[in-house]
C-alpha cells in the first residue's frame, strides 16, 4: 500500500535507464516503444503561472478583510453609526462592543474552516471556493446594508463574512498545494514548504491593500469611508468565486473519485509535459499512496479515536495546538486588529499612515522570509524571530508606559516615535518567521493518514487565540495601557522555549523522514544533524509503524526509546523483532 509510489518510480527508472542505453540511431520499428518517458521538464508553464496568480486572490480576501476593521474603528461616520455617544459630543466604542465587532470574524472562521474540508470532499475544490465566496458575498451585504445603529447586524454580517473568510483560508492553500506542479518549485530552488509559505505573501499584500485603501476613504465624511472598502472585499469574492469554476479540478480530487484520465490530462497541462512522462505517473503513485493511507483510518469518532492511538500523535497534536496558539500570542493581530486604535492613544497625528507603513513592511519583509525558511531551517530562524520580536516587545511596552504621556501623547512626541519604530521592527521578525513559518511546520508534525484531523485542531487553536485576543484586547489596554506588550513578549520567550525542546528541524527532508524523528524521539536540539536511514531499514520501519498503528501502539519500548535519544545521529533500524529502534 504505502509503496505504490516507490514501484513508479523504479518502474520509471528502469524505462529511462533502457532508454539512455540505447544507440542515438533510429530505434527498430519492431521494438516495443517505451511507455515512459523523461523528458526536460519546464519550471513554469503558463497555464501554472496563471492558476496560481488567480487563486492567491483567496489569500488577498484573507489579509484584506484582516486589515481593514483596524482603520473603521476610527472613521468618524463609522463611530457616529456604531458608537456610543459621550458626554462631551463624541462618538466611541465600548470594550464589549469593539471587541465582538473585531473577534466575531475569528469565531465565523474557525465554523467555516472546519466546514469546508468534508464540503470539498464532497463536491470538489473549485465548487466548494465558489460556493463559500457566495457565502461571503452575504455577509457583507449584511455588513453594507446595516442601518444606524445596529452595530450588532455589522457584528453578525463580520460572523457570516467568516465563514467565507476561514473556508478559503483553507481550501485556497489546499487546492494550491494540490495542483501547483513539484518541479516548479525544485526548479526555482524553492522546497515544497517554501512553496506553500508564499500563501502568506498574499495574505500580507491583503493586509497591505486594505490599509491603503483605508487611508484614501477615512477622510470622507459619509458612510463611504468604510462602504467603499468593504465594496471592494466584494469585488475580491466575485473574482475568486466566478473565475474559479473555469479552472481544472486538482489532481487529487480527481484521483479519489477514480478519474485518473482527467488528473493526467490536467497535471499535463501544468507540467508541459505529456501524460505518460515520468513526473506525472511518480506524483500520481505518490497520490495514491496518500489516499490508500486515509482510506485505511476509521471514519467518524472511530478515526479521532484512532489518530490519538498513533505512534507519538498525542504529543504531535498537542505540540501543533501549541504552535499554532503561539503565533497568535506573538501580539501581531494587535497591531493589525487595533493599529489606529494603539498608535492614536501614542500619539500618531495620522494613524492611517503608520498603518500603512506597518502594512508595508509586513508585505516587503514576508519576502525575506520565503528565503529565510529554505537557507537558515525551521529552528534556527523561529528562535532568532522570537527573541528579535521579544526584544522589540519590551521596548515597545517600556517605553508606552514608563514615557509616553498617556493621558496627553502629543506631550511626549519622542516617545510615540519610537513605539512605531519597534512596532516595525516587530513586523519585520514576524512577516520573516513566525508569520509563515508556523503553517509550513504544523503541516510536517502529522504523518498522511492524519494529517487532515490534526490540523483541524491546530487550525481551530489558531482561530480560538485569535477571537481571544480580537476580543479583550479592549479590556487589558483600558486597564493596563501598553503594558499589555509584556504579555505578548513573556508569550514570545515561552515560544522560543518551546521551539528549542520540541520542534524538529524539518530544513532538506522528507514528510516521512519527519514522521521518523518524531516516533524515534530524537531530541529537537540534535535533529539538525540526524541522518535518516538506508532505504532498506526504512521500509522495515514503515512495516513495523504500520503495525503499531494498526493494533494502536503510540510510543516504543524503553530500550529503543533510549537508544534513540542516546545516539540519534547514527543511522537506526527496527527489525521485526524489537520494539524500538536501534542503533545500525
Amino acid at each position: 500500500m504505502r509503496f505504490s509510489a516507490h514501484k513508479l518510480r523504479l518502474r520509471g527508472a528502469d524505462n529511462v535507464s533502457s532508454q539512455s542505453n540505447q544507440s542515438s540511431g533510429p530505434v527498430d520499428s519492431g521494438k516495443e516503444r517505451l511507455d515512459v518517458i523523461d523528458s526536460p521538464v519546464p519550471f513554469l508553464t503558463w497555464h501554472s503561472l496563471v492558476l496560481g496568480a488567480f487563486v492567491s486572490v483567496g489569500g488577498i480576501i484573507f489579509g484584506y478583510d484582516t486589515g481593514q476593521i483596524s482603520g473603521f474603528l476610527e472613521m468618524n461616520n463609522f463611530k457616529r453609526r456604531f458608537g456610543q455617544l459621550r458626554d462631551d459630543g463624541t462618538y466611541t466604542f465600548s470594550n464589549v462592543r469593539s471587541g465582538l465587532i473585531v473577534s466575531m470574524l475569528s469565531i465565523g472562521t474557525l465554523i467555516g474552516a472546519l466546514l469546508a474540508g468534508p464540503l470539498a470532499d464532497r463536491v470538489g475544490r473549485r465548487w466548494s471556493i465558489a460556493f463559500w465566496c457566495v457565502i461571503l458575498q452575504v455577509g457583507l451585504i449584511i455588513q453594507i446594508s446595516s442601518p444606524a445603529p445596529k452595530w450588532y447586524q455589522f457584528m453578525m454580517g463580520r460572523f457570516v463574512t467568516g465563514f467565507g473568510v476561514g473556508a478559503c483560508s483553507l481550501l485556497v492553500p489546499m487546492y494550491q498545494g494540490e495542483i501547483a506542479p513539484r518541479q516548479s518549485g525544485y526548479a526555482l530552488g524553492v522546497s515544497d514548504v517554501a512553496f506553500r509559505s508564499s500563501y502568506q505573501l498574499f495574505v500580507t499584500l491583503g493586509i497591505f491593500v486594505a490599509y491603503c485603501i483605508n487611508f484614501g476613504t477615512e477622510s470622507m465624511a459619509n458612510s463611504g469611508s468604510w462602504r467603499i472598502t468593504l465594496g471592494i472585499t466584494f469585488l475580491w469574492g466575485l473574482i475568486l468565486g466566478i473565475g474559479i469554476v473555469f479552472f481544472p479540478e486538482s489532481p487529487r480530487y480527481n484521483c479519489r473519485h477514480g478519474r485518473i484520465d482527467q488528473a493526467k490530462s490536467t497535471m499535463s497541462k501544468l507540467y508541459g509535459v505529456p501524460q505518460n512522462h515520468r513526473v506525472i505517473l511518480e506524483e500520481l503513485g505518490e497520490i495514491e499512496g496518500q489516499l490508500e493511507a486515509e482510506s485505511a483510518s476509521k471514519g467518524g469518532w472511530h478515526g479521532w479515536v484512532e489518530m490519538f492511538q498513533g505512534p507519538r500523535m498525542p504529543y504531535r497534536i498537542f505540540l501543533g495546538i501549541v504552535l499554532q496558539a503561539l503565533q497568535q500570542l506573538t501580539g501581531a493581530n494587535y497591531f493589525f486588529y487595533y493599529g489606529t486604535v494603539v498608535f492614536n492613544g501614542a500619539g500618531i497625528r495620522n494613524t492611517y499612515v503608520t498603518q500603512m507603513i506597518l502594512g508595508g513592511v509586513n508585505f516587503g519583509t514576508t519576502f525575506g522570509g520565503l528565503y529565510v525558511i529554505e537557507h537558515f531551517g525551521r529552528r534556527k530562524s523561529l528562535i532568532t524571530g522570537g527573541i528579535w520580536m521579544f526584544i522589540c516587545f519590551m521596548v515597545f511596552a517600556s517605553v508606552g508606559h514608563f514615557s509616553l504621556n498617556v493621558r496627553d501623547p502629543p506631550q511626549t512626541p519622542g516617545a510615540g516615535k519610537a513605539m512605531v519604530v519597534f512596532a516595525c521592527l516587530f513586523i519585520t521578525g514576524f512577516a520573516m518567521t513566525w508569520g509563515p513559518m508556523v503553517w509550513a511546520i504544523v503541516a510536517e508534525l502529522y504523518p498522511s493518514r492524519y494529517r487532515a484531523k490534526a490540523m483541524a485542531l491546530a487550525t481551530a487553536s489558531n482561530w480560538l487565540w485569535n477571537f481571544l485576543i480580537g476580543f479583550f484586547t479592549p479590556f487589558i489596554t483600558g486597564d493596563i495601557d501598553f503594558a499589555y506588550g509584556y504579555v505578548f513578549a513573556g508569550c514570545l520567550f515561552a515560544g522560543v522555549l518551546v521551539v528549542y525542546f520540541c520542534v524538529l528541524e524539518g530544513k532538506g527532508k522528507t514528510l516521512e523522514e519527519m514522521d521518523m524523528m518524531y516516533v524515534m524521539r530524537v531530541p529537537a536540539w540534535k535533529s539538525s544533524k540526524w541522518v535518516p536511514p538506508s532505504p532498506d531499514q526504512r521500509i522495515a520501519m514503515g512495516e513495523v509503524l504500520d503495525r503499531r498503528t494498526a493494533e494502536g501502539i503510540d510510543r516504543a519500548d524503553s530500550s529503543g526509546k533510549r537508544d534513540a535519544d542516546n545516539d540519534c545521529g547514527h543511522h537506526q533500524h527496527i527489525d521485526d523483532n524489537a520494539a524500538g529502534p536501534s542503533s545500525a
